[in-house]
């Protein structure tokens, strides 16, 4: 393949990856921008997600079930996680990092327990290859990426447009005075959670006909959330949007002229540049 056709291809493959990540990178700020924590498990959501995706395609060879059960599933989940432990102790940084970290072993560890070492993979709902004058790409990935694209916009226009949205973002800007505006902060807390790892098992869904599905999955996820909100600002959905886009295309056209390996390493490193420079996220601003 000619340099230019291989740079198209890395354009494409980094649109779609930093796309769907930016999905498992919002659900982080989210729940950050809402209840204040690092939540070390976000990952983890995303790997069940994964996993969800390929227990189902062998129960029921369709995939496309995992896309309503694992978000339901994961949010579920999320929700017991935040009632029963989170809430217990205050949502205090350091404790709540210790617990989160405790809980994603246990995650990692239970899911071994169920699936093996090995990893699995699920076949594309769509396997259509799109033919240019260049190279051919999968249609799947596109449906990837325009998936991602709605689901991210839905989102959005929930958290501008609606009630419940209105009453997240000033639970996010101020709690104490929500609380004194009538606002039950303990339920918009467990449902910040609760959308946070269902955009993240989202995530998880999508990319397994592409990656496939292994109990370790989430720590990768996990990184490219932290990634994605320092370059974008913690607690910012448009500034993790756009950092998690930018990623992808940087890490795709790089891994294609030289390693995925490189791609991580070089893409780390503009993290630390960014924070050099622009240490509050490239919108210069950490609440939006």
């Amino acid at each position: 393949m000619d340099p230019l056709s291989a740079f198209f291809l890395g354009v494409l493959d980094g649109l779609t990856e930093g796309l769907l990540f930016a999905l498992v990178a919002i659900g982080f700020t989210l729940s950050y921008g809402i209840l204040r924590i690092v939540n070390l498990t976000h990952g983890e959501f995303y790997m069940i997600g994964a996993v969800m995706t390929w227990v189902l395609y062998e129960a029921a060879k369709n995939p496309l079930y995992s896309l309503i059960i694992a978000p339901l599933f994961s949010a579920f989940l999320a929700v017991i996680i935040e009632r029963t432990v989170l809430s217990r102790i205050k949502y205090a940084p350091e404790p709540t990092i210790i617990a989160t970290a405790g809980l994603l072993y246990i995650i990692q560890q239970s899911t071994l327990m169920v699936i093996g070492p090995y990893s699995r993979s699920v076949p594309p709902p769509l396997s259509t290859v799109i033919s240019t004058p260049w190279f051919g790409y999968s249609s799947y990935k596109i449906a990837v990426a325009l998936a991602s694209i709605m689901i991210a916009a839905t989102l959005w226009i929930f958290l501008k447009r609606t009630n419940l949205g209105l009453r997240m973002r000033c639970v996010q800007q101020d709690a104490e005075l929500a609380k004194n505006f009538g606002i039950n902060v303990r339920k918009i807390y467990s449902l910040g959670f609760g959308l946070s790892a269902a955009l993240a098992a989202a995530a998880g869904v999508l990319i397994v006909p592409i990656r496939q599905a292994h109990y370790l999955m989430g720590f990768d996820a996990l990184l490219m959330s932290l990634l994605a909100v320092t370059i974008g600002g913690m607690g910012s959905l448009r500034g993790t949007f756009l950092a998690s886009v930018m990623i992808g295309l940087f890490g795709g056209i790089v891994a294609v002229f030289t390693s995925p390996t490189t791609s991580r390493i070089l893409s780390i490193m503009l993290v630390v540049v960014v924070v050099i420079f622009k240490p509050h996220g490239i919108l210069e601003c950490v609440k939006k």
